[in-house]
C-alpha cells in the first residue's frame, strides 16, 4: 500500500491546492502485463506523475491521455495490446506481452476516489469501490459515477439509478467476500470496474530485540502496517523501531491477544529467542484468528513448543498446526537479520497470496492467476 498512500497524498494536495490532475487506474488486463488492475498512475499537470502502471512501458501514452482529460473535464477508458509476439512490440523494450484497460478520470472524480482510499487506511478495513467506466448506451450513466461498500453492508454514493444500484452493490458484497478485484457488467450493458481497496497488512512482531529491527523496516517498505509488542519497555521506541506504526506492551507474554486486536487479517512473527516467552505468546496467539504465526528457530524447536502446548491442555488442531509457521520464513539460504527479514517477509506475500514460494521459472502456469471470463480486457 506504499505506492498507494504516495498516490493518495498527492491527490489530496494537488486538490486542497486546486491544480488540475488526472488519475488513471488499470481495470482489467489479458496476457502478461506488469501490474495488476487496481494500478494507479496520478498526472498532475505539471510535474512528473505519481505512481506505477506498467512498469515504463505504457507511463508515457497514459499521461498523454490524462491531459487531455483534464482539458476535456471527462473520464476515459483507453486500451493498449501488447500482445503481438514480434519484434515490432519486443523492439519496442516493453517489459511484458498482454493488453490492458486503463480507466482515466478528472480532478473532481479523482478526489472522490482518494476518500474512498483514505477510508481503507484509515478505518483498517477492507471496502469496495464500484466505478461506471463504460457503458453500451450513449445515454446511460455517465463513466466516473461510483458508489462504496463497507463490509458492514454501509453504502455511500449512487451510480444514479436504484436498479443499478441494487446490481452494483450485490456485486461489490460478493467480491469483498472473495477479496478479488473485477469488472462486472451491470443493467443495461454498463460496466464497472468492481475494486477491493485493502488496508495495509497487519503485522504484530513479537520480541523488540536487534533482529527485529531489519522486519520492521521492510515491512514498512511494502506499506505494511507493524506493530511491535514486549514485555521490556526499554525496547519499544521510535528511535529503535523509526518505521513502527504502534507499541504495545505487555506485562506477560500470555496477555498478547488481549493487549492487541489480531484478527484474520493479521499476520504474527514470534521472535523473543527465548524458549518460555515464545511458548507463552503462542498459547496466547493460538486462541486468535490470526491467518500466520512464525516462529523463529529451528523447526526441532517449533515441534517442542507445539508438543509442550498440546500436553499442557493447549489443543494443537488441524487448523492452529496449518497456521503455525516455523522455522519462519522461505528456504533462501538467509544468514543474518537483514537477509531473515526477506525471508520472512516473502514468505507471507506467498501465503497472502495462496502461493508456495518456489522459483518462477519452474512455475507450469502464469505467473499471475488467470481473470474470471468474461473480466479480462478487451
Amino acid at each position: 500500500m506504499s505506492e498507494i498512500a504516495d498516490v493518495l497524498a498527492a491527490i489530496e494536495s494537488l486538490s486542497a491546492s486546486g491544480r488540475r490532475m488526472a488519475l488513471a487506474t488499470i481495470v482489467a488486463v489479458r496476457g502478461s502485463t506488469y501490474r495488476r488492475p487496481g494500478a494507479r498512475l496520478l498526472v498532475p499537470e505539471d510535474g512528473a506523475p505519481i505512481g506505477n502502471i506498467s512498469g515504463g512501458c505504457l507511463e508515457g501514452d497514459v499521461a498523454d491521455m490524462a491531459r487531455l482529460v483534464m482539458e476535456e473535464g471527462r473520464a476515459r477508458l483507453a486500451g493498449w495490446d501488447l500482445t503481438a509476439d514480434d519484434d515490432a512490440v519486443w523492439g519496442l523494450g516493453l517489459g511484458c506481452n498482454g493488453a490492458i484497460e486503463v480507466f482515466i478520470e478528472p480532478a473532481d472524480r479523482a478526489a472522490e476516489a482518494a476518500r474512498a482510499l483514505r477510508t481503507a487506511l484509515d478505518e483498517e478495513r477492507p471496502i469496495s469501490l464500484v466505478t461506471v467506466i463504460d457503458s453500451a448506451e450513449p445515454d446511460a450513466i455517465a463513466p466516473g459515477a461510483r458508489l462504496v461498500v463497507m463490509p458492514d453492508g454501509a453504502v455511500d454514493g449512487s451510480l444514479g439509478r436504484p436498479d443499478v444500484d441494487a446490481e452494483a452493490i450485490a456485486a461489490a458484497r460478493d467480491l469483498l467476500a472473495a477479496e478479488r478485484s473485477e469488472i462486472r457488467t451491470l443493467a443495461e450493458g454498463i460496466r464497472a470496474f468492481v475494486e477491493i481497496l485493502d488496508p495495509p497488512l497487519r503485522l504484530v512482531i513479537c520480541g523488540a530485540g536487534h533482529d527485529a529491527i531489519p522486519l520492521v523496516r521492510a515491512a514498512s517498505l511494502l506499506g505494511w502496517s507493524a506493530t511491535v509488542v514486549d514485555d521490556r519497555a526499554m525496547f519499544l521506541n521510535q528511535e529503535r523501531f523509526p518505521e513502527a506504526h504502534a507499541f504495545v506492551l505487555v506485562d506477560e507474554p500470555s496477555e498478547v491477544a488481549k493487549a492487541i486486536t489480531i484478527d484474520a487479517r493479521t499476520f504474527v512473527v514470534v521472535m523473543t529467542h527465548n524458549f518460555l516467552r515464545d511458548k507463552e505468546y503462542l498459547r496466547s496467539l493460538l486462541t486468535t484468528d490470526a491467518r500466520y504465526v512464525a516462529m523463529l528457530g529451528p523447526a526441532a524447536r517449533t515441534q517442542r513448543l507445539v508438543m509442550e502446548l498440546d500436553e499442557e491442555g493447549t489443543p494443537i488442531t488441524e487448523d492452529r498446526r496449518a497456521r503455525i509457521h516455523g522455522p519462519a520464513g522461505l528456504d533462501l539460504g538467509a544468514e543474518g537479520p537483514e537477509e531473515i527479514a526477506q525471508a520472512i517477509v516473502g514468505e507471507i506475500v506467498a501465503v497472502r497470496r495462496g502461493r508456495d514460494g518456489g522459483f518462477l521459472k519452474e512455475r507450469p502456469t502464469p505467473i499471475h492467476d488467470r481473470p474470471r471470463p468474461g473480466t479480462e480486457a478487451r
